[in-house]
Protein backbone atom coordinates (compact mmCIF):
# COMPACT_ATOMS: atom_id res chain seq x y z
CA UNK A 1 0.00 0.00 0.00
CA UNK A 2 1.69 3.26 -0.83
CA UNK A 3 2.23 4.86 2.12
CA UNK A 4 1.27 8.80 0.98
CA UNK A 5 -2.43 7.32 0.37
CA UNK A 6 -5.14 9.75 2.67
CA UNK A 7 -6.44 8.03 5.57
CA UNK A 8 -10.36 8.36 5.49
CA UNK A 9 -11.06 7.34 8.98
CA UNK A 10 -10.94 8.53 12.74
CA UNK A 11 -9.30 11.32 13.42
CA UNK A 12 -7.41 11.67 9.97
CA UNK A 13 -10.91 11.89 8.30
CA UNK A 14 -12.11 15.73 8.43
CA UNK A 15 -7.93 16.57 7.41
CA UNK A 16 -8.67 14.35 4.47
CA UNK A 17 -11.66 15.50 3.22
CA UNK A 18 -10.48 19.15 3.72
CA UNK A 19 -7.73 18.35 1.71
CA UNK A 20 -9.45 17.03 -1.11
CA UNK A 21 -12.12 19.93 -0.48
CA UNK A 22 -9.81 22.54 -1.10
CA UNK A 23 -7.88 20.69 -3.97
CA UNK A 24 -10.79 20.19 -5.44
CA UNK A 25 -12.87 23.22 -5.35
CA UNK A 26 -15.03 23.73 -8.36
CA UNK A 27 -14.21 27.46 -8.75
CA UNK A 28 -16.42 30.47 -10.18
CA UNK A 29 -17.62 27.87 -13.10
CA UNK A 30 -20.47 25.94 -11.80
CA UNK A 31 -22.14 28.36 -10.30
CA UNK A 32 -21.89 30.75 -12.91
CA UNK A 33 -23.44 28.42 -15.62
CA UNK A 34 -26.28 27.80 -12.72
CA UNK A 35 -26.96 31.60 -12.83
CA UNK A 36 -26.66 31.98 -16.62
CA UNK A 37 -29.20 29.19 -17.32
CA UNK A 38 -31.48 30.78 -14.49
CA UNK A 39 -31.45 33.86 -16.34
CA UNK A 40 -32.24 32.42 -19.52
CA UNK A 41 -35.13 30.68 -17.61
CA UNK A 42 -36.50 33.89 -16.21
CA UNK A 43 -36.46 35.66 -19.17
CA UNK A 44 -38.07 33.01 -20.83
CA UNK A 45 -41.18 32.67 -18.17
CA UNK A 46 -41.42 36.34 -17.85
CA UNK A 47 -41.34 36.85 -21.60
CA UNK A 48 -44.11 34.55 -21.83
CA UNK A 49 -46.68 35.53 -19.80
CA UNK A 50 -46.25 39.13 -20.60
CA UNK A 51 -47.56 38.51 -23.93
CA UNK A 52 -50.17 36.87 -22.08
CA UNK A 53 -51.09 39.34 -19.48
CA UNK A 54 -49.40 42.91 -21.54
CA UNK A 55 -48.83 42.62 -24.81
CA UNK A 56 -52.17 40.54 -26.10
CA UNK A 57 -54.51 41.05 -23.42
CA UNK A 58 -57.28 41.93 -25.24
CA UNK A 59 -56.94 38.36 -26.90
CA UNK A 60 -56.41 36.36 -23.72
CA UNK A 61 -57.86 38.48 -20.42
CA UNK A 62 -61.60 39.12 -20.26
CA UNK A 63 -60.82 42.62 -18.79
CA UNK A 64 -57.34 44.16 -18.76
CA UNK A 65 -55.42 43.99 -15.65
CA UNK A 66 -53.53 47.24 -14.60
CA UNK A 67 -50.29 48.09 -14.69
CA UNK A 68 -49.69 47.06 -11.71
CA UNK A 69 -51.21 44.30 -11.09
CA UNK A 70 -50.02 42.95 -14.52
CA UNK A 71 -46.41 44.05 -13.06
CA UNK A 72 -46.69 41.92 -9.74
CA UNK A 73 -48.55 39.43 -11.65
CA UNK A 74 -45.90 38.68 -13.97
CA UNK A 75 -43.07 39.07 -11.34
CA UNK A 76 -44.75 36.59 -9.44
CA UNK A 77 -45.41 34.36 -11.77
CA UNK A 78 -41.81 34.22 -13.05
CA UNK A 79 -40.34 33.67 -9.46
CA UNK A 80 -43.13 30.82 -8.82
CA UNK A 81 -42.14 28.75 -12.13
CA UNK A 82 -38.46 29.54 -11.35
CA UNK A 83 -38.50 28.06 -7.87
CA UNK A 84 -40.80 25.02 -9.69
CA UNK A 85 -37.73 24.36 -12.11
CA UNK A 86 -35.44 24.61 -9.16
CA UNK A 87 -37.56 22.12 -7.25
CA UNK A 88 -37.49 19.58 -9.70
CA UNK A 89 -33.50 19.78 -9.68
CA UNK A 90 -33.62 21.09 -13.59
CA UNK A 91 -30.46 22.77 -12.41
CA UNK A 92 -28.42 19.80 -11.70
CA UNK A 93 -26.62 17.93 -14.64
CA UNK A 94 -27.44 14.27 -12.96
CA UNK A 95 -31.10 15.23 -13.76
CA UNK A 96 -31.52 17.45 -16.49
CA UNK A 97 -28.69 16.61 -18.51
CA UNK A 98 -31.16 13.46 -20.55
CA UNK A 99 -33.22 15.18 -22.32
CA UNK A 100 -36.36 13.46 -21.79
CA UNK A 101 -36.12 14.23 -17.86
CA UNK A 102 -35.22 17.74 -18.77
CA UNK A 103 -38.84 18.30 -21.16
CA UNK A 104 -41.07 16.41 -19.04
CA UNK A 105 -39.77 18.29 -16.21
CA UNK A 106 -40.30 21.95 -18.08
CA UNK A 107 -43.69 20.66 -19.00
CA UNK A 108 -44.81 20.59 -15.40
CA UNK A 109 -42.78 23.55 -14.35
CA UNK A 110 -44.88 25.25 -17.52
CA UNK A 111 -48.41 23.32 -16.39
CA UNK A 112 -47.80 24.25 -12.46
CA UNK A 113 -47.21 28.06 -13.46
CA UNK A 114 -50.96 28.19 -14.42
CA UNK A 115 -52.11 27.30 -11.09
CA UNK A 116 -49.63 30.34 -9.78
CA UNK A 117 -51.24 32.19 -12.34
CA UNK A 118 -54.38 31.40 -11.00
CA UNK A 119 -53.53 32.02 -7.79
CA UNK A 120 -52.30 35.32 -8.37
CA UNK A 121 -54.64 36.74 -10.31
CA UNK A 122 -57.06 35.57 -7.26
CA UNK A 123 -54.57 37.73 -4.88
CA UNK A 124 -54.87 40.41 -6.82
CA UNK A 125 -58.62 40.76 -7.61
CA UNK A 126 -57.93 39.85 -11.43
CA UNK A 127 -59.61 37.74 -13.58
CA UNK A 128 -56.93 35.50 -15.71
CA UNK A 129 -59.44 33.57 -17.26
CA UNK A 130 -59.11 30.26 -18.62
CA UNK A 131 -58.13 31.15 -22.33
CA UNK A 132 -55.10 32.92 -20.62
CA UNK A 133 -53.75 30.08 -18.17
CA UNK A 134 -54.11 27.56 -21.66
CA UNK A 135 -52.09 30.28 -23.73
CA UNK A 136 -49.45 31.27 -20.93
CA UNK A 137 -48.76 27.36 -19.93
CA UNK A 138 -47.87 27.05 -23.67
CA UNK A 139 -45.65 29.51 -24.24
CA UNK A 140 -43.97 29.45 -21.01
CA UNK A 141 -43.55 25.59 -22.68
CA UNK A 142 -42.16 26.47 -25.85
CA UNK A 143 -40.08 29.40 -24.82
CA UNK A 144 -38.50 27.66 -21.91
CA UNK A 145 -37.50 24.68 -24.67
CA UNK A 146 -36.06 27.07 -26.60
CA UNK A 147 -34.11 29.10 -24.20
CA UNK A 148 -32.80 25.86 -23.20
CA UNK A 149 -31.96 24.95 -26.72
CA UNK A 150 -29.98 27.67 -27.31
CA UNK A 151 -28.25 27.34 -23.89
CA UNK A 152 -27.82 23.96 -24.25
CA UNK A 153 -26.10 24.60 -27.88
CA UNK A 154 -23.60 26.77 -26.99
CA UNK A 155 -22.29 25.16 -23.68
CA UNK A 156 -22.17 21.41 -26.05
CA UNK A 157 -19.96 24.05 -28.55
CA UNK A 158 -17.61 25.41 -25.49
CA UNK A 159 -17.21 21.68 -24.12
CA UNK A 160 -15.83 20.53 -27.35
CA UNK A 161 -13.61 23.32 -27.39
CA UNK A 162 -12.27 21.77 -24.13
CA UNK A 163 -13.91 24.72 -21.49
CA UNK A 164 -16.63 24.08 -18.60
CA UNK A 165 -14.98 20.24 -18.37
CA UNK A 166 -15.17 18.33 -15.14
CA UNK A 167 -12.14 16.78 -14.04
CA UNK A 168 -12.27 12.96 -13.75
CA UNK A 169 -10.89 9.67 -12.92
CA UNK A 170 -11.78 6.35 -14.37
CA UNK A 171 -11.41 3.55 -12.55
CA UNK A 172 -11.29 0.02 -14.45
CA UNK A 173 -8.62 -0.88 -16.84
CA UNK A 174 -9.72 -3.51 -17.81
CA UNK A 175 -12.40 -3.55 -21.30
CA UNK A 176 -15.47 -1.86 -19.39
CA UNK A 177 -13.18 0.69 -18.57
CA UNK A 178 -11.69 0.85 -21.96
CA UNK A 179 -15.33 1.21 -23.61
CA UNK A 180 -16.19 4.06 -20.84
CA UNK A 181 -13.05 5.98 -21.67
CA UNK A 182 -13.90 5.72 -25.53
CA UNK A 183 -17.10 6.36 -24.42
CA UNK A 184 -15.93 9.71 -22.94
CA UNK A 185 -13.72 10.79 -25.69
CA UNK A 186 -16.45 10.14 -28.30
CA UNK A 187 -18.64 12.66 -26.51
CA UNK A 188 -16.98 15.96 -25.33
CA UNK A 189 -20.28 17.72 -25.30
CA UNK A 190 -21.53 15.70 -22.08
CA UNK A 191 -18.67 18.09 -20.24
CA UNK A 192 -16.19 15.21 -18.77
CA UNK A 193 -12.84 15.45 -18.83
CA UNK A 194 -10.76 11.73 -17.72
CA UNK A 195 -7.46 13.04 -15.76
CA UNK A 196 -6.60 9.26 -16.20
CA UNK A 197 -7.34 5.59 -15.01
CA UNK A 198 -6.91 4.07 -11.68
CA UNK A 199 -6.58 -0.16 -10.89
CA UNK A 200 -4.42 -2.26 -12.15
CA UNK A 201 -2.01 -1.13 -14.76
CA UNK A 202 -3.27 -1.43 -18.17
CA UNK A 203 -1.70 -2.99 -21.33
CA UNK A 204 0.00 -0.20 -23.14
CA UNK A 205 -0.57 -2.18 -26.32
CA UNK A 206 -4.15 -1.38 -25.79
CA UNK A 207 -4.83 0.85 -23.49
CA UNK A 208 -5.04 4.82 -25.50
CA UNK A 209 -2.37 6.56 -24.58
CA UNK A 210 -3.93 9.59 -23.78
CA UNK A 211 -5.59 8.05 -20.96
CA UNK A 212 -2.33 7.64 -18.36
CA UNK A 213 -2.12 4.94 -15.72
CA UNK A 214 -2.27 7.59 -12.16
CA UNK A 215 -2.28 4.44 -9.59
CA UNK A 216 -3.66 1.47 -8.24
CA UNK A 217 -7.10 1.45 -6.19
CA UNK A 218 -4.98 1.87 -2.72
CA UNK A 219 -3.78 5.16 -4.03
CA UNK A 220 -7.62 6.31 -5.71
CA UNK A 221 -8.07 8.92 -2.92
CA UNK A 222 -4.78 10.82 -2.99
CA UNK A 223 -4.92 10.63 -6.66
CA UNK A 224 -7.87 12.75 -7.14
CA UNK A 225 -6.48 15.30 -4.78
CA UNK A 226 -3.44 15.65 -7.36
CA UNK A 227 -5.33 15.82 -10.10
CA UNK A 228 -7.70 18.08 -9.14
CA UNK A 229 -10.69 16.10 -10.22
CA UNK A 230 -13.66 15.62 -7.98
CA UNK A 231 -15.45 12.38 -8.81
CA UNK A 232 -14.76 9.22 -10.82
CA UNK A 233 -16.63 6.72 -13.17
CA UNK A 234 -16.06 3.27 -11.98
CA UNK A 235 -16.81 0.01 -14.67
CA UNK A 236 -18.29 -2.18 -12.05
CA UNK A 237 -16.93 -5.06 -13.89
CA UNK A 238 -13.37 -4.31 -13.98
CA UNK A 239 -13.46 -3.98 -9.82
CA UNK A 240 -13.80 -6.85 -7.60
CA UNK A 241 -16.43 -6.50 -5.17
CA UNK A 242 -14.91 -5.91 -2.07
CA UNK A 243 -12.92 -3.16 -3.71
CA UNK A 244 -15.77 -2.12 -5.27
CA UNK A 245 -17.67 -0.98 -1.81
CA UNK A 246 -14.33 0.20 -0.21
CA UNK A 247 -13.42 2.19 -2.97
CA UNK A 248 -17.38 3.89 -3.19
CA UNK A 249 -17.40 4.39 0.63
CA UNK A 250 -14.25 6.05 1.07
CA UNK A 251 -14.61 8.50 -2.43
CA UNK A 252 -18.27 9.12 -0.74
CA UNK A 253 -16.51 10.09 2.73
CA UNK A 254 -14.66 12.71 1.14
CA UNK A 255 -17.65 14.08 -0.78
CA UNK A 256 -16.44 12.74 -4.36
CA UNK A 257 -19.19 12.27 -6.89
CA UNK A 258 -19.47 8.82 -7.93
CA UNK A 259 -20.83 6.96 -11.14
CA UNK A 260 -21.10 3.37 -11.09
CA UNK A 261 -21.41 1.66 -14.44
CA UNK A 262 -24.49 -0.96 -14.49
CA UNK A 263 -22.50 -3.26 -16.97
CA UNK A 264 -25.17 -3.34 -19.43
CA UNK A 265 -25.01 -1.51 -23.02
CA UNK A 266 -27.06 -0.46 -25.63
CA UNK A 267 -30.15 -0.76 -22.66
CA UNK A 268 -32.15 2.29 -21.80
CA UNK A 269 -32.26 3.42 -17.90
CA UNK A 270 -35.90 3.50 -18.47
CA UNK A 271 -35.76 -0.52 -18.56
CA UNK A 272 -33.95 -0.92 -15.03
CA UNK A 273 -36.26 -1.23 -12.52
CA UNK A 274 -34.37 -1.10 -8.79
CA UNK A 275 -35.77 -4.46 -6.94
CA UNK A 276 -33.55 -4.97 -4.07
CA UNK A 277 -32.75 -8.65 -3.11
CA UNK A 278 -31.79 -9.42 0.72
CA UNK A 279 -31.67 -5.53 0.83
CA UNK A 280 -28.88 -5.65 -1.70
CA UNK A 281 -29.14 -3.40 -4.57
CA UNK A 282 -29.97 -5.13 -7.60
CA UNK A 283 -32.00 -4.32 -10.71
CA UNK A 284 -34.94 -5.83 -12.82
CA UNK A 285 -34.39 -5.78 -16.62
CA UNK A 286 -37.49 -5.33 -18.36
CA UNK A 287 -38.51 -6.32 -22.04
CA UNK A 288 -38.55 -4.80 -24.97
CA UNK A 289 -41.50 -5.70 -26.96
CA UNK A 290 -43.35 -4.25 -29.61
CA UNK A 291 -46.80 -4.92 -29.72
CA UNK A 292 -49.46 -4.10 -32.42
CA UNK A 293 -51.16 -1.53 -31.02
CA UNK A 294 -47.50 0.67 -30.72
CA UNK A 295 -46.67 0.23 -34.50
CA UNK A 296 -50.54 1.02 -35.38
CA UNK A 297 -50.16 4.23 -33.49
CA UNK A 298 -46.76 5.08 -34.63
CA UNK A 299 -47.94 4.58 -37.91
CA UNK A 300 -50.94 6.63 -37.72
CA UNK A 301 -49.00 9.24 -36.25
CA UNK A 302 -46.50 9.08 -39.37
CA UNK A 303 -49.56 9.28 -41.89
CA UNK A 304 -51.09 12.44 -39.90
CA UNK A 305 -48.23 14.65 -39.07
CA UNK A 306 -46.82 13.87 -42.46
CA UNK A 307 -50.02 15.15 -44.29
CA UNK A 308 -49.82 18.15 -41.93
CA UNK A 309 -46.63 19.08 -42.20
CA UNK A 310 -46.81 18.55 -46.38
CA UNK A 311 -49.69 21.15 -46.03
CA UNK A 312 -48.30 23.62 -43.75
CA UNK A 313 -44.60 23.48 -45.20
CA UNK A 314 -45.71 23.32 -49.08
CA UNK A 315 -45.11 27.75 -49.31
CA UNK A 316 -41.64 27.17 -47.39
CA UNK A 317 -40.80 24.53 -49.83
CA UNK A 318 -41.94 26.53 -52.86
CA UNK A 319 -39.68 29.33 -51.83
CA UNK A 320 -36.59 27.13 -51.52
CA UNK A 321 -37.42 25.32 -54.97
CA UNK A 322 -37.67 28.46 -56.89
CA UNK A 323 -34.42 29.36 -54.76
CA UNK A 324 -32.47 26.54 -55.86
CA UNK A 325 -33.58 27.13 -59.39
CA UNK A 326 -32.72 30.24 -59.80
CA UNK A 327 -29.14 29.60 -57.92
CA UNK A 328 -27.73 27.62 -61.35
CA UNK A 329 -30.93 26.30 -63.23
CA UNK A 330 -30.51 22.54 -62.02
CA UNK A 331 -33.19 20.26 -60.92
CA UNK A 332 -34.70 21.03 -57.56
CA UNK A 333 -35.03 17.24 -56.08
CA UNK A 334 -32.52 15.20 -55.88
CA UNK A 335 -33.15 11.36 -55.51
CA UNK A 336 -31.05 8.41 -54.40
CA UNK A 337 -31.43 4.98 -53.27
CA UNK A 338 -31.34 3.61 -49.62
CA UNK A 339 -31.90 0.86 -47.98
CA UNK A 340 -35.05 0.64 -45.22
CA UNK A 341 -37.13 -1.59 -43.45
CA UNK A 342 -36.03 -4.92 -44.01
CA UNK A 343 -33.25 -4.30 -46.11
CA UNK A 344 -35.46 -3.44 -48.83
CA UNK A 345 -34.19 -0.58 -51.39
CA UNK A 346 -36.58 2.56 -51.79
CA UNK A 347 -35.84 6.10 -53.59
CA UNK A 348 -35.52 8.90 -50.93
CA UNK A 349 -36.24 12.81 -51.93
CA UNK A 350 -34.80 15.98 -50.48
CA UNK A 351 -34.41 19.11 -52.03
CA UNK A 352 -30.62 19.73 -53.90
CA UNK A 353 -28.52 21.39 -51.79
CA UNK A 354 -25.40 20.41 -54.06
CA UNK A 355 -24.08 20.75 -57.88
CA UNK A 356 -25.73 18.98 -59.95
CA UNK A 357 -22.78 16.52 -60.47
CA UNK A 358 -21.90 15.95 -56.77
CA UNK A 359 -22.02 12.34 -56.94
CA UNK A 360 -19.54 12.16 -59.61
CA UNK A 361 -16.99 14.54 -57.61
CA UNK A 362 -17.30 12.55 -54.82
CA UNK A 363 -14.67 9.94 -55.76
CA UNK A 364 -12.41 13.33 -55.23
CA UNK A 365 -13.11 14.78 -51.92
CA UNK A 366 -12.97 10.86 -50.34
CA UNK A 367 -9.59 11.46 -48.25
CA UNK A 368 -10.95 14.82 -46.82
CA UNK A 369 -13.33 12.49 -44.92
CA UNK A 370 -14.35 13.85 -41.64
CA UNK A 371 -15.97 10.51 -40.32
CA UNK A 372 -14.08 8.22 -38.56
CA UNK A 373 -13.94 4.05 -38.73
CA UNK A 374 -16.32 3.24 -40.80
CA UNK A 375 -18.32 4.24 -43.93
CA UNK A 376 -19.61 7.27 -43.74
CA UNK A 377 -18.88 10.28 -45.77
CA UNK A 378 -18.99 14.20 -44.24
CA UNK A 379 -17.28 16.80 -44.92
CA UNK A 380 -17.99 20.08 -43.42
CA UNK A 381 -17.01 22.96 -45.22
CA UNK A 382 -18.16 20.60 -48.15
CA UNK A 383 -17.38 22.61 -51.83
CA UNK A 384 -20.13 20.67 -53.85
CA UNK A 385 -22.50 22.50 -51.44
CA UNK A 386 -24.15 25.56 -53.18
CA UNK A 387 -25.09 28.59 -51.03
CA UNK A 388 -28.77 28.19 -51.21
CA UNK A 389 -27.91 24.61 -50.27
CA UNK A 390 -25.89 25.82 -47.25
CA UNK A 391 -28.85 27.70 -45.61
CA UNK A 392 -31.30 24.95 -46.58
CA UNK A 393 -29.01 22.32 -44.80
CA UNK A 394 -28.42 24.08 -41.70
CA UNK A 395 -32.14 24.98 -40.84
CA UNK A 396 -32.87 21.03 -42.30
CA UNK A 397 -35.32 22.38 -44.70
CA UNK A 398 -33.83 19.99 -47.41
CA UNK A 399 -35.61 17.16 -45.33
CA UNK A 400 -38.84 18.22 -45.94
CA UNK A 401 -39.80 16.18 -49.30
CA UNK A 402 -39.22 12.92 -47.20
CA UNK A 403 -42.75 13.56 -45.68
CA UNK A 404 -43.98 12.17 -49.30
CA UNK A 405 -41.78 9.01 -47.99
CA UNK A 406 -43.77 8.78 -44.81
CA UNK A 407 -46.54 9.11 -46.38
CA UNK A 408 -45.78 6.16 -48.38
CA UNK A 409 -44.48 3.87 -45.69
CA UNK A 410 -41.10 4.09 -46.71
CA UNK A 411 -39.52 6.02 -43.72
CA UNK A 412 -40.62 7.06 -40.37
CA UNK A 413 -40.90 10.37 -38.77
CA UNK A 414 -38.70 9.09 -36.05
CA UNK A 415 -36.42 6.39 -36.50
CA UNK A 416 -32.72 5.68 -37.68
CA UNK A 417 -30.93 7.38 -40.59
CA UNK A 418 -31.65 5.49 -43.81
CA UNK A 419 -28.08 4.19 -45.05
CA UNK A 420 -27.07 3.88 -48.60
CA UNK A 421 -26.74 0.26 -50.21
CA UNK A 422 -22.65 0.86 -50.06
CA UNK A 423 -23.07 1.65 -46.69
CA UNK A 424 -24.87 -1.22 -45.87
CA UNK A 425 -22.64 -3.47 -47.24
CA UNK A 426 -19.78 -2.73 -44.65
CA UNK A 427 -22.56 -3.15 -41.72
CA UNK A 428 -21.78 -6.03 -39.53
CA UNK A 429 -24.22 -8.96 -38.84
CA UNK A 430 -24.85 -6.79 -35.57
CA UNK A 431 -25.63 -3.43 -37.15
CA UNK A 432 -27.56 -4.74 -39.91
CA UNK A 433 -30.39 -5.33 -37.34
CA UNK A 434 -31.04 -1.58 -37.48
CA UNK A 435 -33.44 -2.42 -40.54
CA UNK A 436 -36.00 -4.21 -38.23
CA UNK A 437 -37.36 -0.62 -37.82
CA UNK A 438 -38.36 1.82 -40.83
CA UNK A 439 -35.87 4.74 -41.43
CA UNK A 440 -36.50 7.88 -40.25
CA UNK A 441 -36.26 11.80 -41.05
CA UNK A 442 -35.00 12.06 -37.32
CA UNK A 443 -33.32 9.47 -35.06
CA UNK A 444 -31.70 9.21 -32.05
CA UNK A 445 -28.28 9.72 -33.91
CA UNK A 446 -29.48 12.69 -35.78
CA UNK A 447 -30.10 14.75 -32.80
CA UNK A 448 -26.63 13.45 -30.66
CA UNK A 449 -24.61 12.67 -32.70
CA UNK A 450 -24.82 14.12 -36.19
CA UNK A 451 -21.34 16.40 -35.81
CA UNK A 452 -19.54 13.75 -34.21
CA UNK A 453 -16.97 12.01 -36.43
CA UNK A 454 -17.01 9.01 -34.70
CA UNK A 455 -18.59 5.59 -36.82
CA UNK A 456 -18.81 4.35 -32.95
CA UNK A 457 -21.35 6.51 -32.44
CA UNK A 458 -22.98 5.96 -35.03
CA UNK A 459 -23.66 2.30 -35.02
CA UNK A 460 -24.19 2.99 -31.01
CA UNK A 461 -26.81 4.89 -31.01
CA UNK A 462 -28.75 3.50 -34.29
CA UNK A 463 -28.65 0.10 -32.23
CA UNK A 464 -29.71 1.80 -28.86
CA UNK A 465 -32.92 2.97 -30.37
CA UNK A 466 -33.29 -0.13 -32.11
CA UNK A 467 -33.23 -1.84 -29.10
CA UNK A 468 -34.74 0.35 -27.03
CA UNK A 469 -38.09 2.13 -29.30
CA UNK A 470 -41.60 2.99 -27.37
CA UNK A 471 -43.56 5.96 -28.20
CA UNK A 472 -41.91 7.90 -25.46
CA UNK A 473 -38.64 8.33 -27.15
CA UNK A 474 -39.86 9.01 -30.51
CA UNK A 475 -41.46 12.02 -28.68
CA UNK A 476 -38.55 12.87 -26.74
CA UNK A 477 -36.25 13.25 -30.30
CA UNK A 478 -39.30 14.95 -31.70
CA UNK A 479 -38.57 17.76 -28.85
CA UNK A 480 -34.93 17.27 -28.81
CA UNK A 481 -35.32 17.83 -32.85
CA UNK A 482 -36.65 21.10 -32.58
CA UNK A 483 -34.54 21.88 -30.08
CA UNK A 484 -31.56 21.35 -32.38
CA UNK A 485 -32.52 23.02 -35.59
CA UNK A 486 -33.29 25.87 -33.74
CA UNK A 487 -30.07 26.02 -31.85
CA UNK A 488 -28.34 25.76 -35.13
CA UNK A 489 -30.50 28.87 -36.36
CA UNK A 490 -29.67 30.79 -33.49
CA UNK A 491 -26.08 30.13 -34.00
CA UNK A 492 -26.05 31.10 -37.58
CA UNK A 493 -27.62 34.19 -36.61
CA UNK A 494 -25.45 35.02 -33.94
CA UNK A 495 -22.51 34.14 -36.80
CA UNK A 496 -23.68 36.95 -38.71
CA UNK A 497 -24.02 39.18 -36.24
CA UNK A 498 -20.48 38.80 -34.42
CA UNK A 499 -17.54 37.67 -34.65
CA UNK A 500 -15.92 34.49 -33.66
CA UNK A 501 -13.11 34.80 -31.30
CA UNK A 502 -10.48 32.02 -30.17
CA UNK A 503 -11.40 29.44 -27.37
CA UNK A 504 -9.55 29.92 -24.20
CA UNK A 505 -8.87 27.39 -21.46
CA UNK A 506 -11.63 27.75 -18.57
CA UNK A 507 -11.30 26.24 -15.42
CA UNK A 508 -12.93 23.19 -14.56
CA UNK A 509 -16.30 23.05 -13.10
CA UNK A 510 -17.82 20.10 -10.52
CA UNK A 511 -19.96 17.41 -11.01
CA UNK A 512 -23.23 19.04 -10.43
CA UNK A 513 -22.76 22.45 -12.94
CA UNK A 514 -25.89 22.09 -15.06
CA UNK A 515 -25.33 20.29 -18.15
Amino acid sequence: MNTDRLVLHGRDAPRAAAEFGSALAPGRGAPWLRRVLLIVDGACVLAAWAAVIVVFSGAFLPEPWSAADAAIGVAVLTAGTLAVIGGQKLYQARVCGVRAVETAGLGRAAALSGLVGYLAARLLGEDLGAWAIVAGVGLTFVFLTMGRAAYGGWLRRVRTQGRYCRPVVLIGSAAEGFELARLVDQHPELGFRLCGVAGDRPDPATWPAEVPWLGGLDDVEHVLAREGANGVIIAASDVGPDDLNRVSRELLDIGAHVHISSGLRGISHHRLRALPFAHEPLFYLEQNTLSVWQRAVKRTIDVVASVLLLVLSAPLMLVAALAIKLGDRGPVLFRQSRVGLDGRPFTLYKLRTMVPDAEERLVDLTHTNQRRGGPLFKLAADPRRTRVGHVLERASIDELPQLWNVLRGEMSIVGPRPALPHEVAQFDDELLARHRVPPGITGLWQVEGRDNPAFDVYRRLDLFYMENWSLGLDLAIVFSTVQAVFGRILHQVRLLFSRRRPSRPRRAVGLDEVS
